[in-house]
């Protein structure tokens, strides 16, 4: 797999698919609440992507090596689900926290890729601080995109973020590149060491999406009943995981994000803009 640098053509292509990824999610933040099943918010979903804005779910029948096809339009990871959760017909309930992640493709062929946490209800306080600092752990490594900087960077930005406050970061799943294909290079650890790994370079895109414990960093395959669905991933020791994702694009002065639309949150406080010139935004 190859990594490509992005066209001014190609950027403008990623910004439209980034944006209309957002958008599926800014239609289901009203949506949920307790009762509602994971399994209609994926109705919801993919009936909005396909018959309004005419893109495609990536990852409806995506099926990588040694995976089985997914079976749905979204990922919706419940509580202790790290990620790739199955929609499913189970209500939410109170204080439940769900991620929901959307890839769409547009008729160009671009991909745009995004995730956010939601908190069913009301949530607890643990679980509210999770994903408040989740959410800022995602843009702490956001803000370290710039030409010149490297991978290591991010990683290691949102690393000591988290674990400062007492979380874990999941190792075993990463971020990608992104364009006319879903997974592409780099990989984006988010853990690591300052100044290693690739250097990064204007026209890059790339998701950022740390996944981060309330307990132990450990994850193991979800085996209901024993048997394994072939995607879902929850914590060993069932605590709390949440995830945040946006798809950023190196410019030649910073980064900006992609994957923003008129229902986005509020950057965090220590973020200034969500594409940054050498003036604006700090660590």
């Amino acid at each position: 797999m190859t990594m490509t640098i992005k066209t001014a053509a190609d950027i403008q292509g990623m910004r439209v698919a980034g944006r209309l990824a957002s958008e599926v999610l800014d239609l289901l933040t009203p949506l949920i609440k307790p009762g509602v099943t994971t399994i209609e918010i994926d109705r919801i979903a993919h009936e909005h992507m396909v018959k309004v804005q005419g893109t495609v779910p990536a990852t409806l029948n995506y099926a990588p090596p040694g995976y089985p096809p997914y079976p749905a339009s979204l990922c919706a990871s419940v509580n202790h689900e790290v990620c790739h959760g199955i929609p499913n017909a189970k209500p939410l309930k109170n204080g439940d926290i769900v991620n929901i992640d959307i890839t769409v493709i547009t008729p160009e062929g671009w991909h745009g890729d995004n995730s956010r946490m939601y908190i069913v209800g009301e949530g607890s306080i643990a679980a509210r601080r999770l994903c408040s600092l989740t959410y800022d752990a995602m843009w702490k490594g956001i803000v370290r995109v710039k030409p010149g900087a490297r991978l290591g960077d991010i990683g290691h930005a949102i690393q000591v973020f988290a674990e400062q406050q007492g979380f874990s970061v999941v190792r075993e799943f990463c971020g990608h590149g992104i364009g006319k294909r879903f997974h592409e290079e780099p990989q984006v650890l988010h853990y690591g060491r300052p100044g290693t790994l690739e250097e990064l370079v204007p026209g890059m895109v790339f998701t950022i999406e740390p996944m981060i414990n309330a307990g132990k960093r450990d994850i193991r395959e979800d085996r209901k009943g024993g048997s394994y669905d072939g995607w879902t991933i929850v914590t060993r020791d069932r605590s709390l995981s949440a995830q945040w994702e946006h798809t950023v694009l190196v410019t030649d002065s910073g980064y900006e994000v992609l994957t923003l639309s008129a229902g986005s949150p509020a950057l965090p406080a220590f973020v200034t803009t969500a594409a940054r010139t050498p003036a604006t935004a700090t660590a």
